[in-house]
């Protein structure tokens, strides 16, 4: 079901984030701002005059205990992704803004497809290719939501300079949907995941979209509780 999604800020009803993973906060008021709302945008910069899309969003009504980097990764692990591998990053990071007050952001982390193992699996797709996405918090003064914008793409391999894969957009945002919807457990923690689909936060097609690959227009908003 594809539903016509916009959220209104009210100021003063948001709670400050946790500063670290399984820190008990209260939940904030709002899944997430429209970033258009302040000034900023659903695509993230590319550095090249394109962008690529956020197309999944992890709800600011989520446990708070995933709502932060440490919460993210040990989340991203028990749906099939990890931290780069040997925690070396290539390429530039690529900012955002989600019109929360920062202005353009950079990636607070990018998280790989792990082929089943969080150690070392990220290396495997370095070289072949998989899925991966890039996480920004949604925190800003003007827009406290706490949520967390995920920019997701399936990519191709280090021989082909990780370029996306045709219609590789839509085919990663749905690939990290089926992975994480339910019932999912990492380190002792157990996540359960609902999605919703959301139509209107962007444009469907290929203007302004990197590579010229074009997207559905559709976000998917996850909420995510720990049990």
């Amino acid at each position: 079901m594809f539903v016509k999604f916009s959220v209104l800020l009210l100021a003063g009803a948001l709670v400050a984030s946790p500063a670290t993973y399984g820190a008990i906060v209260q939940k904030r008021a709002f899944p997430f701002v429209d970033p258009s709302i302040g000034g900023g945008s659903m695509l993230i910069d590319t550095l090249n005059g394109a962008g690529e899309p956020l197309n999944v969003i992890i709800s600011g009504l989520s446990s708070p205990a995933v709502l932060n980097e440490d919460g993210i990764v040990n989340y991203a692990r028990a749906i099939g992704f990890s931290e780069e591998c040997l925690g070396i990053h290539l390429g530039n990071p690529f900012p955002a803004n989600l019109g929360d007050g920062h202005g353009p952001v950079n990636q607070t982390i990018e998280l790989r497809q792990d082929y089943g193992n969080s150690e070392v699996g990220t290396c495997l797709e370095s070289l072949i290719g998989g899925n991966h996405f890039r996480v920004y918090f949604q925190n800003g003064p003007s827009a406290d939501t706490g949520a967390a914008f995920l920019a997701v793409s399936k990519e191709k391999p280090v021989t082909d300079n990780h370029d996306i894969v045709d219609d590789g957009y839509n085919i990663g945002r749905n690939d990290l949907v089926s992975a994480a919807l339910g019932t999912t457990s990492f380190d002792g923690v157990t996540y359960v995941t609902t999605a919703q689909n959301i139509t209107g936060l962007m444009a469907a097609g290929a203007e302004g979209v990197n590579h010229g690959i074009a997207v559905d227009g559709i976000v998917t908003l996850l909420t995510v509780n720990i049990q």
